[in-house]
């Protein structure tokens, strides 16, 4: 038996535009900087050597014109890929992905969609400073219409990239750029796909659930381990992975062994996604609960240009927003 390839995420995800671009030739991949360099973090490296300057479509310096152009694209029946250089520089292209996009379906009764997706790097802890750090995934999860995917593993982000560029709705697709090449494990070469709306279940455990995405998977696996080692609690880790439609199912699963719940987000926490879940268990499983929720997030506060540690979640602050729910 052969083993499967080891991949990281940028690879992954190029995998994921190649085989797709292969199977279906609606597909177009157009950004800043996306041909001959092949993206600035390559996630696009080589495509245009395979298919081309009509499929694989380096634009000027205009996040505006390129989401624009993209849903054009999508109303003639192309399948655009529509890569922003880092996800800062989506709101220029606000009206276009929101208002436009968004909505086209609805605006037409159905006779026009434009299934577009928009990818690109969020997040920090690369020392990207304010405006190449921010997680904006408030904005699109917002936005009715619009499919919310941010994956953590390089296997979740091939498959998931895969589900999105096979679906009918504009999906916007985030990609932690701390996780591009720090994260290695095997990828399947031939075709699979993972479901949008599916959470996964990163870690098992019976004592507290931690919902969370993104980079801070891996902070909170890191502090699940800490919690385990000094006091024996078992935490349970949920991946959420598609942020719209979020996996509900999945959490009040959790939370019926649990009885805890903390949200772990990088983005702000005033109205971030976390106040959200945490809304939507109030309403519907507060009688699950033997806690307060707990939210460890991102301040609010633009993202510093220094000290990007003690604004980010990290193990030792969900370490003690473990430690305050199971002594409540």
């Amino acid at each position: 038996m052969t083993d499967l390839p080891l991949m990281n995420m940028v690879q992954a995800l190029n995998s994921a535009l190649r085989e797709e671009m292969r199977r279906n030739p609606r597909i177009v991949v157009l950004g800043e900087d996306v041909g001959r360099r092949g993206g600035v973090f390559l996630v696009t490296d080589g495509l245009i050597d395979e298919f081309g300057a009509e499929r694989v479509i380096d634009t000027p310096l205009t996040e505006l014109g390129i989401v624009g152009v993209a849903v054009g694209m999508a109303l003639y029946g192309l399948k655009p890929v529509a890569e922003i250089q880092f996800i800062d520089f989506i709101y220029e292209a606000l009206d276009q992905l929101l208002s436009e996009a968004a909505k086209i379906r609805r605006r037409t009764g159905g006779m026009y969609s434009a299934p577009i997706v928009v990818r690109g790097p969020c997040c920090g802890g690369v020392r990207g400073g304010m405006f190449h750090s921010q997680s904006p995934e408030s904005y699109f999860v917002h936005t009715p219409g619009l499919i919310t995917i941010m994956p953590s593993t390089p296997y979740d982000a091939k498959g998931l990239l895969k589900s999105a560029l096979r679906s009918e709705d504009p999906v916007v697709f985030l990609e932690p750029k701390i996780l591009y090449r720090t994260v290695r494990e095997e990828v399947p070469e031939e075709d699979y796909v993972v479901p949008i709306g599916k959470a996964r279940v990163a870690k098992e455990g019976s004592d507290v659930t931690v919902v969370t995405w993104g980079a801070m998977v891996y902070q909170a696996l890191e502090a699940a381990k800490l919690v385990k080692a000094r006091h024996g609690w078992d935490v349970e880790v949920i991946d959420l992975r598609t942020l719209f439609p979020f996996d509900k199912d999945a959490i009040l699963e959790s939370l019926e062994k649990t009885g805890r719940l903390m949200v772990v987000h990088e983005a702000p926490r005033t109205l971030g996604l976390g106040a959200e879940i945490a809304a939507y268990v109030a309403e519907n499983a507060i009688d699950m609960l033997r806690a307060p929720i707990k939210r460890v997030t991102g301040f609010d506060a633009p993202f510093p240009l220094v000290h990007e540690k003690l604004y980010m979640p990290n193990v030792a602050r969900i370490y003690m927003g473990l430690s305050k729910l199971m002594k409540y």
